[in-house]
């Protein structure tokens, strides 16, 4: 499945926030396919995905309570906690709105999925949303587990 997606800086953050879902996601692989195990609320996830920039490809299983033990215990090293806000916009889209914890904390991306390239082309940003950095690869999350948050924000 193709997965089209922006991801920006956030410059405020909305008011009122909806309730979030809590997100552990951990990764076994960063390189060009990133693997990786989600914990949200009461459900797990395996997801694979291969590209970079706006359109990827994206491979998302449900995984039992057991089997995501057993990969969240191999992947010790690359993790991420976040509260991920899913916000509607008033074109109809749904902004995912993450507010990082841990060694991330106090930093925060927003990202709209798209049904096709020309939506995603059409989009216009709300005012809250800050710099487009859909295809810098220093803000996937599988770059902020590896390497942190890029030093010039």
């Amino acid at each position: 499945m193709i997965e089209r997606e922006r991801r920006f800086l956030v410059e405020s953050l909305p008011d009122p926030l909806p309730e979030p879902s809590e997100i552990e996601q951990a990764y076994l692989s960063t390189g060009p396919a990133s693997v990786r195990v989600r914990h949200v609320d009461d459900g797990h996830v395996l997801t694979i995905k291969t590209g970079s920039g706006r359109n990827r490809n994206e491979i998302e299983r449900d995984l039992s309570p057991e089997e995501f033990a057993v990969i969240w215990d191999a992947a010790r090293e690359l993790r991420i906690s976040k509260r991920r806000h899913r916000i509607e916009l008033s074109d109809g889209h749904t902004a995912e709105l993450d507010l990082y914890g841990g060694p991330l904390s106090g930093r925060r991306l927003v990202e709209v999925e798209f049904d096709s390239d020309q939506a995603a082309d059409d989009f216009e940003p709300p005012a809250w949303f800050g710099r487009e950095v859909t295809t810098d690869n220093h803000y996937t999350n599988s770059s902020l587990a590896r390497y942190g948050w890029p030093a010039e924000d």
